[in-house]
């Protein structure tokens, strides 16, 4: 399959917009045309009308991390390209954690490295119960760096410690455990439901609320509770009262109709 099309984006004019790696030959490894295709998808995405973003893997595995023939080409790369090789990743990881619309990751089969990056990255994950995860770079010699600050904001410091240091491999149900998937499903049949389930509530709530929820919880996680940041908590939820949005919703509820985005 040739990796021009490695990456698939499908977007209804709903709102719903599904981004597919589409290398089932390859468990939908990583090489650089995927990265790149990746960071295209979801800036397609992010400048869309978008509501709810799907990232999903085509064929029998979400994805099974770098693809062993590009890590072997980045075996004899130079300091500065392997530099501008991992930057790549890390900016795509990055896209994809900054998209302003609620974000699912539906994973089954394989889930290795990166691929466990691209889960943390999304709002919510959804996994089979049988899916198989691993930081499996240890075993290579390497280390999970850039998925890193996803992945230890999902499952903290000390699950990542254990994990990224022996690479031990983990099903769908252990994931839910640590926090790095939020769902367990046992078939595609639980696996749809649950993403129609998903997606119907994200047509319930305000686009831009929603953008600006997920961007409160970068701008307070990890801040000690200060008059600075409770300031900056009163100030964000004076201004969505006085906005558009606020004043719909509010509006809507005591009117008992349905807001103007709701579906």
């Amino acid at each position: 399959m040739s990796d021009t099309n490695a990456v698939i984006l499908d977007a209804s004019p709903g709102g719903l917009a599904t981004v597919m790696i589409n290398r089932p030959d390859k468990h939908n490894a990583f090489n650089s045309q995927v990265v790149e295709q990746l960071a295209d998808a979801f800036e397609t995405v992010r400048t869309s009308n978008c509501r709810v973003m799907i990232l999903r893997g085509a064929g029998k595995s979400f994805s099974a991390g770098g693809d062993l023939e590009w890590m072997r080409a980045a075996g004899h790369y130079t300091k500065a390209e392997n530099e501008a090789d991992a930057l790549g990743l890390a900016h795509m990881l990055k896209k994809l954690n900054e998209l302003p619309m609620l974000t699912i990751a539906s994973v089954q089969g394989a889930c290795m490295g990166g691929g466990c990056g691209l889960v943390a990255a999304c709002d919510v994950a959804v996994s089979r119960c049988d899916a198989k995860f691993r930081f499996s770079e240890v075993r290579l010699g390497l280390i999970p760096a850039t998925i890193a600050p996803y992945v230890i904001r999902a499952i903290g410091p000390r699950w990542a410690n254990a994990l990224f240091a022996t690479g031990e491999g983990f099903n769908g149900d252990y994931a839910e455990k640590m926090g790095l998937v939020h769902y367990t499903v046992d078939d595609e049949n639980g696996m749809e439901k649950m993403l129609e389930m998903l997606a119907k509530l994200a047509f319930q709530t305000a686009p831009e609320a929603v953008a600006e929820s997920k961007q409160l919880v970068n701008d307070v996680f990890g801040r000690p509770i200060t008059d600075d940041l409770i300031h900056m908590t009163a100030k964000r939820i004076a201004a969505r009262r006085a906005s558009p949005e606020g004043k719909e919703g509010l509006a809507a509820f005591l009117e008992k109709r349905k807001p103007s985005w709701a579906e």
